[in-house]
């Protein structure tokens, strides 16, 4: 693409998040001259989203919008706009306002969050994803409600933690036998179960939902628990419905099936972030990362793909080590890595302390680490992951001896 080409070459984001934002970022930031027009569904100017379940429900803060000049950066923002379709052979998205041309699109419309069956238009259920969530939860917790939670997983923690905080009373229903079911096995879940009860909620595991009815929920079971509020936290599904038929290939959960350098199965279509799966050499299958640094790490990818375009460099493969964290009954639980096909498990300290950590291991070498309380453990275990580097399990599993001085 010469430079005269690339001032015309028009870039289209879809979605204006976190990876949206940093994908027009990144364009610039690697040279990139051409249009750049960014579209979000929501009117509010962009933000960040792990606020929303600590300061800004906490009214500690009134938002969490990104510090990015877009004017500066030329780029163009249509805000509430909603997206219909893509008609590839055209170039087009169909959107509210008509339609946009592109010459690259960019997918970046993150996911939604699942809805509890039976649960739509019915009075004080709520559902924790956007600015205008947290908003609308903020009274609940100022009025000290009792509340249902629906879901021990990440965001079922972090908003009882806050609800707690807050002086209300909180339940929490899970369906499995223990909280965070999906992501970390059962003898790991086990210390965290004991942090509810100990900050003052009642976890409930081996418990469905039968109906939410205004002022109380019914278990299926008979149980009756009071609730002047709910709050829904039972996962999330990539937001891609407007994609289908369009010829973007997905996968049975809705996923954008990306390659290695988040192309689509489309030419001149890119996605990155919550909504994108991406094949991993590392781990040797495909990854769906729903978490923050996902969607900050993705857009150099995907913005150094289409400036490559121009200076005939190649990015290289998108294959990082996920990473998450996440603030809950007052304690800081980081994790890096996959660790799906380990062989090995190491404790690391007493999990009935303050501070722990957990590492995984393949073949000796790490591959998924969980600390609480120990970033250092965090910082030195993703170093070793990166690299792979193997590990002595005898030293590695000594709280004493730091991650880097076990090596083999």
């Amino acid at each position: 693409m010469s430079e005269q080409k690339q001032e015309q070459h028009h870039v289209v984001i879809v979605g204006a998040g976190m990876a949206g934002v940093q994908t027009a970022v990144a364009l610039r930031e690697q040279g990139f001259t051409g249009p750049v027009t960014l579209i979000g569904a929501e009117p509010h100017q962009p933000y960040d989203r792990p606020p929303l379940s600590k300061a800004v429900l906490l009214g500690k803060a009134e938002h969490s919008a990104f510090e990015v000049d877009f004017e500066d950066l030329d780029v163009e923002l249509r805000l509430g706009l909603d997206v219909a379709g893509l008609r590839a052979a055209d170039h087009e998205i169909d959107t509210e306002a008509g339609p946009v041309a592109y010459d690259t699109l960019v997918v970046a419309t993150g996911a939604h969050p699942v809805v509890l069956p039976g649960t739509e238009g019915v009075p004080g259920v709520h559902l924790l994803r956007t600015l205008d969530d947290a908003v609308r939860l903020g009274p609940v917790l100022e009025s000290r409600h009792s509340v249902v939670v629906v879901g021990a997983g990440w965001i079922g923690a972090e908003f009882t933690t806050a609800a707690r905080q807050a002086g209300c009373a909180v339940t929490v229903v899970e369906a499995a036998d223990r909280p965070l079911a999906v992501a970390l096995p059962a003898e790991v879940t086990a210390p965290m179960a004991e942090w509810y009860g100990e900050n003052g909620a009642e976890l409930l595991t081996h418990a469905r939902v039968h109906t939410v009815e205004p002022g109380r929920v019914v278990l299926a079971d008979g149980r009756e628990l009071p609730a002047d509020a709910v709050v829904v936290g039972i996962g999330a599904r990539p937001a891609t419905d407007w994609l289908i038929g369009s010829g973007v290939a997905l996968d049975p959960n809705g996923a954008v099936t990306a390659d290695e350098r988040l192309r689509t199965s489309l030419p001149d279509v890119y996605a990155v972030g919550d909504c994108a799966s991406f094949p991993s050499a590392r781990y040797g299958r495909r990854l769906l990362v729903h978490h923050w640094d996902n969607a900050l790490q993705g857009p150099r990818t995907v913005a150094g793909a289409i400036t490559g375009a121009i200076t005939g460099a190649d990015p290289g493969p998108y294959d990082p080590v996920p990473y998450f964290w996440s603030e809950q009954f007052g304690r800081f639980v980081q994790y890096v890595g996959d660790h799906e096909d380990a062989d090995e498990l190491l404790w690391r300290g007493d999990p009935a302390q303050e501070a722990w950590s957990v590492l995984w291991l393949r073949e000796r070498v790490p591959v998924a680490l969980l600390a609480v309380g120990r970033p250092r453990d965090l910082a030195q275990g993703r170093k070793l992951i990166e690299s792979a580097t193997a590990v002595d399990p005898t030293r590695a599993a000594d709280p004493s001896v730091p991650l880097k001085a076990a090596t083999a």
